[in-house]
């Protein structure tokens, strides 16, 4: 649901995330592309599969991937909790993968006036960040979905 304000000439486009943590940093996901967040599943681990891919659960009838956000961010092995959750959102209208994550937050609304682009030494196609949201003190990386999911490795691993 996004809203959209003129100020001072300028369209500014509200957004609301999904605010979540790995490893104590703060990231959030534009929730229009959440389907779904649950509690830690048991998850079938799939052999010769992407080192970030955790494997598949079933979930209402569907297949669904699970990634490692540790693994995929390089931070090694998640410890699983009884805050631990997946989030499970949308690829494209028939596919959908699920990603482990420490704690889920809130819901917080932040306009596009308070993202700013992520670093100017980072090379934007080796980061999952589309941008920086800026709240009160806090520091909201925004994840770029796309980019995070190397579709080719993910869906293939449901079909295998």
């Amino acid at each position: 649901m996004s809203s959209l304000i003129v100020k001072d000439n300028k369209s500014i486009e509200e957004k609301q995330y999904i605010v979540f943590t790995v490893e104590n940093k703060v990231y959030g996901i534009d929730i229009m592309n959440i389907s779904t967040i649950i509690m830690m599943p048991e998850i079938t681990e799939m052999p010769l599969s992407a080192d970030y891919i955790r494997g598949i659960i079933n979930l209402r009838g569907h297949i669904i991937p699970i990634i490692s956000m540790h693994k995929r961010m390089n931070f090694g092995e998640e410890t699983v909790t009884k805050d631990t959750r997946v989030i499970v959102f949308n690829v494209d209208e028939e596919n959908q993968v699920g990603i482990i994550v420490d704690t889920v937050r809130e819901v917080t609304v932040i306009s596009s006036e308070e993202i700013e682009e992520p670093s100017p030494f980072v090379n934007v196609n080796d980061t999952f960040i589309s941008g920086v949201g800026k709240k009160k003190d806090n520091l909201v990386s925004i994840i770029d979905i796309n980019a995070l999911v190397d579709t080719e490795i993910v869906l293939e691993e449901k079909i295998a």
